[in-house]
């Protein structure tokens, strides 16, 4: 059976990422309620990844059984403690004096939605990775607030950019940390769909 993929998000990290699944896909942007009260961090991304593919599908109106929405939210936790995006650059070298030297997890979190003999369906997962930072100097964490990179990123880092040059090391998934876990997500789409859900390409 041949998808298509209609991504709930128009993020340019996850559109690269989800190129590499080799379907068809789709973007849309959606403005969801990302606040979540769990405090168990699998499953907040994944509450807030359900909220996101279920506003795209408000969008869509009618999903058709070749069709899969896809959402995807992404945190960093650090000490038990969740970290979202930054509010203000304050906010965020506050955040990176917390990470410097040490280890924390990133996890994102996917909901899938499709039909299968007319009924609407949803599976939820997450990925976590273990990301090791070098120790950070005020000054480094200044120079790399001022690049502006650090806006709009969850733990107000980008791990495939400038701040590249003080990650230690990765346990894990390294596209789980960039957007969302593409191994993961193709073995999934493969388990509900079959093997053939890439034929038409």
């Amino acid at each position: 059976m041949a998808i298509r993929l209609i991504l709930a998000s128009c993020s340019p990290r996850r559109r690269e990422l989800i190129k590499y699944i080799g379907a068809p896909y789709e973007c849309i942007s959606v403005d969801a309620d990302e606040s979540c009260f769990s405090k168990n961090p699998a499953v907040a991304v994944c509450e807030i990844s359900s909220k996101k593919a279920v506003a795209a599908l408000d969008d869509v109106k009618e999903l058709e059984e070749e069709q899969v929405i896809i959402g995807a939210d992404t945190i960093v936790v650090c000490d038990g403690k969740i970290l979202g995006k930054p509010e203000n650059p304050t906010h965020a070298k506050h955040m990176l004096k917390m990470l410097s030297g040490r280890t924390h997890q990133v996890y994102t979190g996917i909901t899938l939605l499709y039909k299968k003999e007319g009924k609407t369906l949803q599976k939820a997962f997450s990925e976590c990775t273990d990301v090791e930072f070098e120790k950070l100097t005020d000054s480094e964490i200044e120079e790399y607030i001022a690049v502006n990179e650090y806006s709009d990123k969850a733990g107000s880092y980008a791990i495939q950019g400038v701040f590249s040059a003080h990650v230690k090391g990765i346990k894990g998934d390294y596209n789980n940390v960039v957007g969302f876990p593409v191994a993961r997500l193709y073995k999934e789409l493969k388990t509900i769909f079959g093997e053939n859900f890439r034929n038409d390409i």
